[in-house]
């Protein structure tokens, strides 16, 4: 399995496990605070193993962190009525872009 597909099921579990942290009223409701442990072991072994594939950690981690702000932004404002403004995209795309130059960066 490619490293970033990897890297893609390590976002998607970390993204639903922290929607399901809202989800969850603080872990007072049994099945999200199930989902969110689950999904959080889950992110974390497939991040462990992007970088034992070889991806340098600062770059794993910062696409990883930045994809899963704007996800979760995302699921927020699309599914839980959360507010997002103007200002707060310009802020997810400064974020993006601060990883894709990381990216580039370290690119040989």
């Amino acid at each position: 399995m490619g490293v970033y597909v990897l890297l893609a099921a390590a976002i998607a579990a970390e993204v639903t496990g922290t929607v399901s942290l809202k989800l969850s009223d603080g872990f007072s409701r049994l099945w999200p605070s199930v989902v969110v442990i689950v999904a959080y072991a889950l992110a974390f072994v497939l991040l462990a193993r992007v970088l034992s594939a070889g991806m340098a950690v600062g770059v794993a981690y910062a696409i990883w962190a930045a994809a899963g702000v704007a996800l979760v932004a995302l699921v927020g404002a699309l599914f839980l009525d959360e507010r997002m403004t103007p200002l707060m995209v310009a802020g997810l795309v400064l974020v993006i872009g601060g990883v894709v130059l990381l990216e580039l960066g370290g690119a040989r």
